[in-house]
């Protein structure tokens, strides 16, 4: 019997790195290492599919292609769907063809709806008609973790049972090797600042680190922001936060390895996550975490973390000060850290998407009916 082929959205793949698209790749990279394992025993072959252009990714098992007319959205939107006619699609991002019902897509959190002001405009208006589409019509939606799932369900019209969450992973940081010069670069010495991984949204509440550091004069420790920030997000902060602030800009890999390394310790403000991969980076290079109680943290990170209120300088800049201060506590946190990270593992997000795809692949049967019983009619009367 000829095996039933499942197709990958590989848009993602000419993209700019950022966490969706790090969960994208990665879990990519692991499917194909798991239908490797299977060899002629998988029970589907695998094609990813990419637009004109797109470069190829280092790929074991998996097929790829890049086909069809259009870039961007109008692929994804036209082409794919033509492409895809008869066949299953797999989506790790949270974008898929609306012409399109048996497709299985990632919807990472309900951000444009929790924290608008994040987004831009068009950004922002263009996601809030897309995904409860997606959300509706999709057999079955990804996501990554338990709060996630609460989120989708109370903001979108999915039900509970349509979201299976896949977990992520910070397996990636093993591929990378430090590159400890960056300390000298920027003027810092091992042991002696406190790191934090930052973007623009304003829901990833640097605000609050600024506000913490006019608590913490005499600390001696600098703070560390690597990525990209908007200055402005530290006005009217003291000169004394300023002068222990250092804005790095954007780092590669090999130098914030290195970065999470040497840090005193690991900052994670944020208001709003569906999952945080920075803190299992953080735990992995053997760093101390301090996060917000918010979103999915406190999920993700359990014991191996010290938590404060988003909205609570002191009490970060107490965690700071206690933890500096206290060598035995940092080293039992870098050890449940480590405990921590084996509940997490792109191979374990693989296998959440393989065992969909293989119930949606699977010939129908009472129990795969009765499993998909909510989106079966329109599946029947889907016309891709």
């Amino acid at each position: 019997m000829e095996r039933p082929t499942l197709y990958i959205n590989g848009r993602f793949l000419g993209q700019r790195l950022t966490g969706v698209q790090r969960y994208a790749l990665e879990t990519l990279l692991a499917l194909d290492e798991e239908l490797c394992k299977a060899g002629a025993a998988r029970s589907f072959d695998a094609v990813v599919l990419a637009p004109p252009g797109t470069p190829a990714p280092a790929l074991r098992s998996l097929a790829f292609r890049c086909q069809g007319p259009f870039r961007g959205q109008l692929w994804e939107q036209l082409t794919l769907p033509v492409l895809t006619r008869g066949a299953w699609l797999l989506s790790f991002c949270p974008t898929g063809p609306l012409l399109k019902h048996t497709q299985v897509v990632t919807i990472h959190d309900a951000a444009v709806y929790r924290v608008p002001e994040s987004y831009g405009r068009l950004f922002r208006s263009w996601y809030k008609f897309l995904l409860p589409r997606l959300a509706r019509q999709s057999a079955v939606v990804m996501t990554v973790s338990e709060f996630a799932k609460s989120e989708l369900v109370a903001t979108l019209d999915v039900t509970a049972e349509r979201v299976r969450v896949s977990g992520e992973g910070w397996q990636h940081l093993e591929r990378i090797a430090p590159q400890p010069s960056v300390l000298a670069k920027h003027g810092l010495k091992p042991g002696g600042y406190v790191l934090s991984v930052s973007s623009l949204a304003p829901h990833k509440n640097f605000r609050v680190i600024a506000r913490a550091l006019e608590h913490l004069k005499d600390c001696g420790l600098t703070m560390v922001v690597a990525g990209s920030v908007d200055g402005r997000v530290f006005d009217g902060s003291s000169q004394a936060a300023l002068e222990s602030l250092k804005l790095v800009g954007y780092v590669s890999d090999e130098e914030l390895r290195a970065l999470y390394e040497h840090a005193a310790m690991f900052i994670h403000p944020s208001y709003y996550e569906g999952f945080g991969i920075p803190p299992l980076e953080a735990m992995a290079s053997g760093c101390p975490v301090l996060a917000s109680k918010a979103g999915a943290l406190p999920e993700v990170c359990g014991d191996a973390a010290l938590y404060f209120h988003p909205d609570d300088p002191l009490e970060l800049a107490s965690l700071i000060r206690r933890l500096a201060s206290d060598p035995a506590e940092r080293t039992a946190l870098v050890q449940r850290g480590y405990d921590r990270l084996r509940a997490h593992s792109w191979t374990g997000t693989a296998h959440c998407h393989l065992a969909v795809v293989e119930e949606l692949l699977r010939p129908r049967s009472e129990s795969t009916a009765a499993a998909f019983a909510e989106v079966a009619p329109r599946l029947e009367d889907a016309r891709w």
